[in-house]
């Protein structure tokens, strides 16, 4: 169990990225192994022999949650992919179903917690779900991973939960950002003094002004970015200067539609490929948008950070009654040899027009034109802008219409 009082979790957070990447190495061709073995992807799908490196992940495919929701109505409830040991069963919407284990740190919350300083003697009042979600379970190993205790509370009956944290004297929060304030104004009404001390908070966007106020309250609140199928992918120490990756997974910034990696820096889509023997997800795609920070956090841990959630990746729009999806957008960079591509959505009057801008140089426009309307299956504007002209936002499409 980890010393709340040390400024690290353990050993992994401060390795050299040579032996990060090293150790990692072994794991993913270890991971892929049993994926083989147990025939739980398709062919083509897991590469016949091992990786050489981890910049040859970009050479699989990516999975994305379409693709579990298919495999699992075939073969339910986990799709035929390589699982083991499981305890619990989750249901997420789509229905998704999510393995759950009970080893120790199994989602690796604890690496979070403990960042936010929450640790033994500590009381958390958890107030994810508990039912049929993973998120309440997540969190609640989490904690026991750093030896702290756990009001399984969930969301809902208000005065309740005022009632147990002023009885029990629960000293840290988890729950989505915003019903921590819902919980402090509730007890504030009733004339009661919470303990709160730390908040652990994720499922949502944490605004500066909302973060500040629990600050001005003495609650000191951090944020993770985790989903049910990975468990944490990425989280804020005392440092609040992005997110650092966790140990347990290897994250690429691709194009969105593509399973590309982008320049470091540049917006794209966040694909992960976790570490878990349990439930072995290559190249899972989140669908949310992100980008790799320069440079390694103040707080001394050095794994790679990311900027935290910038968007969804999955920009698919309707224009002119016809959908025109990411994947078309990257098809049309791969044909036409052009550096960059966005689809640009509007309206004329009472008309959809689409408008298509490229970075490119010495394309001719007429040609690009036509490649528009054979790949996107629609007839647009074209532009050609010099290279670096676009924003580094992670759009592909860009849909300007007021649907007011």
């Amino acid at each position: 169990m980890p010393d709340k009082s040390q400024p690290h979790f353990d050993t992994l957070e401060t390795r050299s990225a040579d032996q990060r990447a090293a150790e990692q190495l072994v794991v993913v061709n270890a991971q892929l192994a049993r994926l083989r073995e147990a025939e739980a992807q398709d062919g083509g799908l897991v590469p016949g022999g091992a990786l050489d490196s981890l910049d040859d992940l970009a050479r699989l495919p990516v999975l994305r949650k379409s693709d579990l929701v298919a495999r699992q109505a075939e073969n339910p409830p986990f799709g035929g992919m390589a699982v083991s040991n499981v305890a619990h069963v989750f249901q997420s919407p789509g229905p998704i179903y999510e393995p759950g284990g009970v080893s120790h740190d199994w989602w690796r919350m604890g690496r979070f917690l403990h960042a936010a300083g929450i640790g033994k003697g500590d009381i958390v009042q958890n107030c994810f779900g508990y039912h049929l979600t993973p998120a309440g379970m997540i969190f609640e190993s989490g904690a026991r991973a750093v030896g702290a205790a756990v009001l399984p509370a969930g969301v809902g009956q208000t005065e309740l939960q005022v009632r147990a944290a002023k009885d029990i004297g629960c000293t840290a929060y988890a729950g989505t950002p915003d019903y921590l304030k819902v919980i402090l104004d509730k007890a504030e009404e009733m004339g009661e003094t919470l303990n709160f001390t730390r908040a652990a908070v994720g499922g949502g966007a944490l605004f500066p002004s909302l973060r500040q106020e629990y600050a001005d309250r003495g609650i000191a609140c951090l944020q993770c970015y985790a989903t049910a199928d990975l468990g944490n992918i990425a989280y804020e120490s005392a440092a609040m200067e992005g997110m650092i990756l966790d140990e347990g997974v290897i994250v690429e910034i691709v194009r969105p539609g593509t399973g590309d990696p982008v320049a470091e820096g540049e917006v794209g889509e966040v694909v992960v490929t976790s570490l878990n023997p349990d439930y072995p997800l290559i190249r899972f795609a989140t669908g949310d948008l992100s980008a790799i920070m320069a440079g390694q956090s103040p707080c001394g841990r050095t794994n790679k950070r990311i900027k935290g959630w910038m968007g969804r990746a999955d920009q698919t729009t309707k224009i002119k009654g016809m959908f025109v999806r990411p994947e078309q957008v990257a098809d049309l960079v791969a044909k036409t040899g052009v550096e960059k591509a966005r689809v640009i959505a509007r309206r004329d009057g009472e008309k959809d027009v689409m408008h298509v801008q490229v970075e490119a140089t010495g394309t001719d426009e007429a040609a690009l034109a036509e490649a528009v309307k054979a790949t996107l299956k629609l007839s647009g504007s074209v532009e050609v802008l010099a290279s670096g002209s676009l924003p580094n936002d992670g759009k592909v499409i860009d849909d300007q219409r007021s649907y007011d």
